[in-house]
C-alpha cells in the first residue's frame, strides 16, 4: 500500500485522482485550500464522497502556506507526490495575477522543498495545454519549443516546468510534469465551457461564443486524464541518455525529468461542440459570438506519442459520450 500525497484534492481533476488511487487500495491524503474560485459547496460535495473511505485522509491547506507544508511534509512518509493545487483560468490570471503567483509559483516552491527533502521518489505535477501559447505547429508536441505563453496562468506553468528540472538536476528529484488538454466531464469546474453552457442552456440563457465560433480545443474527458496520470505516476522518470545540450530536447533531460501531454489527440470544433450539447439537452443554444479575449488561443491539438510509447495508454473517449455524461451528471446534481 502506498502512501500518496494530491494536492488541490477538492478540485476536479483531484477529487476523481483521489477516488482512483483509493479504489486501488492506496491511501491517499489530500489537501485544499477550498477557496472561493468557484463554488465552494460543488468542491464541498466532492470531499464528501472521499471522506467515507477509510484510506482518505483530508486537511484544509494552502499550497502557498510555507510552514504548513514543511510540518506535513516532516510529519507524512509520502511514497509519490501529485500536485494539482494552482489558481486556474486563462482569464482569471488577467484580472488577479497575484493569486496565480501565490499558489502556482510560491506554492509550487513549497513542494519541491517538501519533495527534496525528504527524498520522494517521484513528484508529477500539473502543467498545461496553455503553455504552447504561440505556438502554431499542430499537434502540439513537448519536444517543441514554448517560450511565447500568451497569459500569466500560462506563464506560470511553463515556470513550473522550468522549477521541476532545476530541482531534478540539482537534487535528483525524480519529476513528471502533464500538460492537460480542456479537461470536461461529471464534477467539472463551473467555470470551464462545457458547465456553463450546459447552465445558460437551460436557464434560457445566451451563451458566449468567443473568435466567432471559429475556434479548435482537444476537449479531454476526465477519466482519461486520470487514468494517464495514475500510470505516469507509477512510472519513475530517467536522465535520457542520447540527450545533447547543443540540441536540447525540452521533453527530456540529462537529469530524471520528463513531460508528457495528455490529450485526447482529437480537436473539435466549438460549434460542433455546441451542437454536440443542443442534442443531449435538447434544447437550442442562444449565441452571442464574440471577438477571441486576450490570453485565448484558436487551437489545441495534442501530441500523444510518447505517453502511448511509455505508458501504452492514448485518451480516446468521443466527445459525444463524453457531453452525455456530463449532462446527466449535472441533471441529476442540480436536479434540472
Amino acid at each position: 500500500m502506498r502512501k500518496i500525497l494530491i494536492t488541490g484534492a477538492a478540485g476536479f481533476i483531484g477529487y476523481h485522482l483521489s477516488k482512483r488511487f483509493l479504489d486501488a487500495g492506496d491511501t491517499v491524503i489530500g489537501i485544499d485550500n477550498v477557496n472561493d474560485y468557484y463554488d465552494v459547496n460543488l468542491k464541498m460535495a466532492r470531499l464528501a464522497l472521499l471522506k467515507d473511505h477509510p484510506s482518505f485522509h483530508f486537511i484544509r491547506m494552502d499550497i502557498a502556506d510555507r510552514e504548513g507544508m514543511s510540518a506535513l511534509f516532516r510529519e507524512e512518509p509520502f511514497d509519490i507526490v501529485i500536485n494539482l493545487a494552482a489558481q486556474a483560468g486563462v482569464r482569471y490570471s488577467i484580472i488577479n495575477p497575484y493569486a496565480y503567483v501565490d499558489s502556482n509559483l510560491v506554492g509550487f516552491v513549497n513542494i519541491l522543498e517538501g519533495c527534496r527533502r525528504h527524498k520522494i521518489s517521484h513528484l508529477v505535477f500539473a502543467s498545461s495545454s496553455s503553455v504552447y501559447g504561440a505556438n502554431t505547429l499542430m499537434p502540439f508536441s513537448v519536444h517543441h519549443n514554448v517560450d511565447h505563453p500568451l497569459s500569466l496562468y500560462a506563464a506560470t506553468k511553463k515556470a513550473n516546468e522550468l522549477m521541476a528540472h532545476t530541482y531534478a538536476n540539482l537534487y535528483q528529484l525524480p519529476c513528471t510534469g502533464l500538460r492537460f488538454f480542456t479537461v470536461y466531464g461529471p464534477w467539472g469546474r463551473p467555470d470551464m465551457a462545457l458547465f456553463l453552457f450546459t447552465k445558460a442552456i437551460l436557464e434560457d440563457q445566451s451563451i458566449d461564443v468567443y473568435n466567432q465560433g471559429d475556434m479548435q480545443r482537444d476537449f479531454t474527458f476526465i477519466d482519461d486524464i486520470v487514468e494517464g496520470i495514475y500510470r505516469v505516476s507509477a512510472r519513475i522518470p530517467a536522465p535520457n541518455p542520447v540527450w545533447r545540450g547543443d540540441r536540447p530536447d525540452p521533453a527530456t533531460s540529462f537529469a530524471p525529468y520528463k513531460i508528457y501531454n495528455i490529450g485526447n489527440n482529437n480537436p473539435v470544433e466549438l460549434l460542433y461542440f455546441i451542437e454536440s450539447l443542443e442534442k443531449n439537452l435538447n434544447k437550442k443554444a442562444k449565441k452571442n459570438f464574440l471577438p477571441l479575449q486576450p490570453g485565448d488561443v484558436k487551437a489545441t491539438y495534442a501530441d500523444v506519442d510518447d505517453l502511448m510509447a511509455d505508458v501504452g495508454f492514448k485518451p480516446a473517449t468521443p466527445i459525444e459520450e463524453g457531453i452525455k455524461k456530463f449532462v446527466s451528471w449535472y441533471r441529476k446534481y442540480y436536479r434540472v
